[in-house]
């Protein structure tokens, strides 16, 4: 089964190739771009902005099995709990300069962080944890403030050198914003567009900025057994549009000491008019040990590859998903670097697991109510087996034939006009079960979150 990775990248990349030229011939000539965005900048005080949002998030877990969850009382004692609660209104203050004008353009951003916790129990938190700040004690703190970005820009023509704190989306390296407030990183990034379909991204960084917690710290492995943290992160990547039916990627990251990841992907459309279109997606990370291994030897391939067929306010989905490893794939905690089709409320990554989901998505703009989408998926993985497994990163000798499967039905509302335009509301309800050695747990969640954006300047 090691080897059949390759073939299944290969017949799906072949699929999508084939595709391509039968509906689209036409490649794209790499060309550099007749527009330059820095030939267009408005100046430094005439390109500015101060916007924001504010996001209320509100969450309620209830395990269904053993208590998942530990706090500690007012008298020192810890004691288990089959719940949590977690309520927190995130704001976010954001400014940017424009460019100033010329060859080298010169532009600031800075955005202040703000989160006040509206569930402050003790039992009901159980901190600490990555949703409401507290103290090591589990007291929570009522209110705290970070910067969350503050850095400098350089722009000439379409490229744009960033220094500071900064968000960032790649696949192996991207901010996450799942929770009130979302994560950030420190350090140095390049982003060149040059050419029509074809732009590079090249980064090093060397600190996170988690989404709970008001510092700054390493970098460490999301599902390492082993509290060690890493000084640099560097990537590059490069996404490439050969047609328009058919888009690429393929980015390679360096975690010190940690492993050496590389990532491809291949996404193919396929559309007739404005009712139906089906899109084909593989993505791929092959992760190995590197230099001091303190993770142990690591040699992971794992992929997805999904269907999406949307007819008219209809979305069906299909994915399938497979670790080739006696390890989990791994990937950075306070990070979204992890791509693959199955990453839902469980990763589906444990050692030589298999997965498949199945999903609808219902926009109901066609029945008369734009803005109101309604969500259902279902998903299930089996085969996690980490018996063979040689090394001393991660725990997951004891899972041999560990299963797990989760539902969730959800409805996001988008408000259309008015004051509160652009304003989302989103409510979700999970429910997962997992056999014993599998370490997700058996547990219920329902998820409110709003999140309401605001123009000052």
């Amino acid at each position: 089964m090691r080897h059949s990775l390759p073939v299944v990248a290969t017949l799906c990349l072949g699929v999508c190739l084939g595709q391509a030229q039968a509906n689209d011939s036409a490649v794209f000539p790499l060309e550099r771009k007749a527009d330059s965005a820095q030939a267009g900048a408005e100046g430094f005080f005439e390109g500015q902005h101060l916007s924001g949002t504010t996001r209320n998030w509100y969450a309620r877990e209830h395990s269904t099995r053993g208590a998942l969850w530990r706090y500690t009382a007012g008298d020192g004692s810890r004691r288990e709990t089959h719940s949590r609660t977690n309520w927190v209104q995130g704001t976010v203050l954001d400014y940017g300069s424009g460019f100033t004008q010329g060859t080298v353009g010169i532009a600031v951003e800075a955005a202040l962080y703000n989160a006040v916790a509206l569930e402050r129990g003790r039992a009901k938190v159980t901190g600490p944890n990555n949703r409401t700040l507290t103290h090591r004690d589990g007291e929570v703190v009522d209110q705290w403030s970070k910067a969350g970005l503050a850095n400098v820009k350089a722009r000439i023509s379409n490229t744009t050198l960033t220094a500071g704190r900064q968000a960032i989306d790649t696949p192996v390296l991207a901010t996450i914003g799942n929770r009130a407030l979302p994560s950030s990183f420190q350090g140095v990034s390049l982003n060149s567009s040059e050419f029509e379909q074809l732009s590079f991204e090249l980064g090093t960084f060397d600190r996170v900025s988690p989404r709970t917690e008001q510092g700054l710290r390493g970098f460490r492995s999301e599902y390492a057994a082993i509290g060690v943290e890493t000084d640099r992160v560097s990537l590059f990547g490069v996404n490439y549009r050969p047609t328009a039916a058919l888009s690429t990627s393929l980015f390679a990251a360096k975690v010190e000491d940690f492993w050496n990841q590389y990532y491809f992907d291949a996404s193919h459309a396929l559309t007739d008019g404005d009712d139906w279109s089906l899109v084909t997606t593989l993505k791929y990370y092959k992760t190995v040990d590197e230099g001091r291994r303190v993770l142990g030897p690591i040699d992971n391939d794992t992929y997805s590859l999904d269907f999406s067929l949307a007819y008219q306010a209809h979305t069906f989905g299909l994915a399938w998903q497979q670790v080739l490893g006696d390890e989990y794939f791994d990937y950075l905690n306070e990070t979204n670097g992890i791509y693959l089709a199955n990453s839902l409320f469980s990763d589906y990554n444990g050692p030589n697991e298999k997965s498949l989901q199945f999903s609808y998505v219902l926009d109901l703009a066609p029945y008369g109510v734009p803005g109101l989408k309604l969500n259902a998926y279902t998903a299930r993985g089996w085969g996690i087996d980490g018996t063979h497994y040689k090394g001393t990163g991660y725990d997951v000798r004891g899972m041999d034939g560990e299963h797990h499967a989760e539902w969730s039905v959800g409805a996001t509302y988008a408000v259309q006009s008015g004051a509160l335009k652009n304003t989302t509301v989103r409510a979700t309800y999970t429910a997962h079960r997992a056999s014993r050695g599998q370490a997700d747990g058996s547990l219920d969640e329902f998820r409110l979150v709003t999140t309401v954006p605001f123009d000052i300047l």
